[in-house]
């Protein structure tokens, strides 16, 4: 009886299991329905235009040629989503590095490094066991020209009974920390509008 019961139950958990079908979205392709919340295509598109913007605009070439160094400075989420604000960073970081006119520091951030490890090398200057010329040496540490800061805002609406809208804005400046001026600021609203029924979070 022992035996049955067990047969039937895995019986059960494979048919379970084997219903669930799982598909690779291509994110070219996806035409799946919209959600009231941020999704993937919208920090796709904020990107893609906070970027296009930015190059266009000369905001990042560095007279005499050359690329500024950049840093990453505090990027607010101001939504009702628990979201990670590098969703939206990395593809800005890897254009503008793509683009041969910037690169980020991993060694300064407006909360330490983002990369630790580069501090920590510079911990084995004390170790007898590494060769202390493979060591990085004092004063390499490149300081940054520019700054990127932001906030992305999301603001409810009802439309009617049946209908709300939600409005996000992603909002970013670059600044020059040499004289705290921005060279560049860029805002993209993305609005949603759907039934009253649907959460944005």
């Amino acid at each position: 009886m022992k035996n049955l019961c067990l047969i039937l139950f895995l019986l059960f958990l494979v048919g379970c299991l084997g219903n669930k079908k799982v598909t690779v979205v291509d994110p070219g392709l996806d035409d799946a329905p919209r959600i009231m919340g941020l999704d993937y295509r919208d920090f796709e598109k904020a990107a893609t235009k906070a970027i296009t913007d930015m190059l266009q605009s000369g905001a990042v070439n560095k007279p005499g040629g050359g690329r500024y160094v950049l840093a990453i400075s505090r990027i607010t989420n101001d939504t009702m989503q628990h979201i990670d604000t590098d969703q939206l960073i990395k593809k800005i970081r890897v254009e503008l590095l793509r683009s041969g006119k910037v690169v980020t520091s991993t060694a300064i951030g407006l909360n330490g490094p983002e990369d630790p490890l580069v501090a920590k090398t510079r911990q084995l200057r004390q170790s007898q066991e590494v060769n202390q010329r493979t060591v990085a040496k004092k004063g390499q540490i490149i300081a940054p020209d520019l700054s990127l800061s932001g906030k992305i805002i999301q603001r409810n609406n009802r439309i009617d009974d049946d209908t709300q809208q939600v409005d996000y804005y992603f909002q970013l400046s670059l600044t020059d920390v040499n004289n705290g001026l921005a060279l560049w600021e860029g805002e993209t609203p993305i609005i949603k509008r759907g039934s009253s029924e649907t959460v944005s979070w």
